[in-house]
C-alpha cells in the first residue's frame, strides 16, 4: 500500500512499547479499523494489553505501513533504527524531547513526533482510544524527511483526533521545557513542600482543595520516565528553570513590600493570558484553501509546514497531489481563512507562490 493511502484505506500498524501512550495509539487506531502489532519488553504489559484490546496480536510485523516507538526516550533510537532496516513503512516517536532522537536517527522514512497528551496514571491500565482527541501532536521532520513520510505520519496522527503542528526539533526542546517538563517539576516540587510538613500533614491533606490538586496532579505520573527527559533536555530544562526562579523571586519581593499594584499587574497578566489559551478549533470556523506548487524533493512539505507554524497559522487539512511530469507536484492545505493571506504572504516571502480560494465562495 502506498504511504499516501494508508490512512484514507485503513491499514497495519505496529507499537513497540506498549504502555499508556502506546497502548492509547493502538486502542485509538484499531477503533478506526486498522491492524495492530505490539511488543513491549515486559511480557506481562504486552499480554495485558492484547487482553484489553489495545492490539490485534503480539510480536513484530516488518510490513506495517507506520511504526510508532513509544518506549522511554533512551530505547527510541535503537528501535527506530530497527525498524528502518527491517521493513519499508514509516517510522515515528513519541518521545518528549526530539533533538536528539531525531539527530541520532536521520532518514528519509523517518519524522518524530510527540503528542502533547497524557495522564497521571501509569501503564497500559490508563490507555484510552480517545487520548488524543482534540491533542497537539507535534511532528519534527528531518533535513531528509520525504514528503510521503510526513504527510503518511501526519494522516495517522488525524485518524487519532490530534492536531499536527510541525517544527524544527530544538524549538520544540525548548518550549516543552517550559510547558510540559519545568511544570512537571514544579508540580514535584510543591508536592514535596507540602509532604515535609509532618507535623500538620493530616491538616494540610484535608485543606488542599481543587486549585492545589489540579496544579499538582501531573506529580502522580511515573518518575521513571522523568530521568531519560531531565537527561535529554538539561539545558532548555534548566534555562527554563531558572526564568522561573527568577521570576517568583519578583513576586516574592513584590509581595515582601506590598506593592498591591504591581502585584495586581502581574496577576492580572497572567489571568489573561490563561484565559487566552486555545482550547480547540472553533466549530464555526470559515475556511480556505491554499494551493502551493512544489518541488519533488525531500523536506518541501516539512519546510512549508514548519512556515505556518512559524507565523502562528493551523493547518486542517493536508494534501500532496502530484503531477504526471513526476518532478513536482501541489500541496493543498485547508487553514482558517482569516489566516490564509497571512500564509500566503510568508509564503511568497519564501519563495512559494500559491492561490487561495475560500470554501463555500
Amino acid at each position: 500500500m502506498g504511504l499516501g493511502a494508508v490512512a484514507a484505506e485503513g491499514g497495519s500498524v505496529q507499537v513497540h512499547g506498549i504502555g499508556l501512550i502506546g497502548g492509547s495509539i493502538g486502542l485509538g487506531l484499531r477503533a478506526a479499523g486498522w491492524w495492530v502489532t505490539g511488543s513491549d519488553i515486559d511480557e506481562l504489559r504486552a499480554r495485558q494489553a492484547l487482553r484489553l484490546g489495545a492490539v490485534n496480536e503480539l510480536g513484530h510485523n516488518p510490513h506495517a505501513d507506520v511504526t510508532f516507538v513509544a518506549t522511554p526516550a533512551a530505547a527510541i533510537p535503537g528501535l527506530a533504527r530497527e525498524a528502518l532496516e527491517s521493513g519499508e513503512g514509516v517510522v515515528t516517536d513519541v518521545g518528549s524531547v526530539k533533538g536528539p532522537i531525531c539527530e541520532t536517527v536521520e532518514h528519509p522514512r523517518f519524522v518524530g513526533g510527540h503528542p502533547m497528551a497524557g495522564s497521571e496514571q501509569v501503564g497500559i491500565a490508563g490507555a484510552r482510544p480517545d487520548m488524543f482527541s482534540g491533542a497537539v501532536w507535534v511532528l519534527t521532520p528531518g533535513a531528509t524527511t520525504l514528503d510521503e513520510t510526513y504527510a503518511a505520519v501526519r494522516a495517522v496522527v488525524a485518524e487519532l483526533g490530534a492536531e499536527a503542528v510541525t517544527m524544527p526539533p530544538e524549538l520544540h526542546d525548548t518550549l516543552v521545557s517550559v510547558v510540559s517538563h519545568v511544570p512537571h517539576l514544579t508540580a514535584a516540587t510543591l508536592m514535596r513542600l507540602a509532604d515535609e510538613r509532618t507535623a500538620e500533614r493530616s491538616v494540610l491533606q484535608r485543606l488542599a482543595a481543587g486549585g492545589f490538586r489540579d496544579m499538582t496532579r501531573v506529580a502522580a505520573g511515573s518518575s521513571d520516565i522523568w530521568l531519560d527527559i531531565c537527561d535529554a533536555n538539561r539545558l532548555a530544562i534548566c534555562a527554563s528553570l531558572e526564568r522561573l526562579i527568577d521570576a517568583l523571586g519578583e513576586m516574592r519581593d513584590v509581595v515582601q513590600r506590598g506593592d498591591r499594584e504591581t502585584l495586581h499587574t502581574l496577576l492580572e497578566r497572567a489571568r489573561v493570558a490563561r484565559v487566552n489559551l486555545p482550547s480547540g478549533i472553533p466549530a464555526d470556523v470559515e475556511l480556505a484553501v491554499l494551493r502551493v506548487p512544489v518541488k519533488d524533493r525531500p523536506g518541501e512539505v516539512a519546510r512549508i509546514a514548519t512556515l505556518a507554524t512559524e507565523v502562528d497559522v493551523n493547518i486542517y487539512d493536508l494534501e500532496i497531489a502530484h503531477s504526471t511530469e513526476g518532478d513536482r507536484g501541489v500541496l493543498i492545505m485547508v487553514v482558517a481563512a482569516d489566516l490564509a493571506e497571512r500564509l500566503q504572504t510568508a509564503l511568497a516571502a519564501d519563495g512559494y507562490p500559491s492561490s487561495v480560494r475560500h470554501l463555500g465562495i
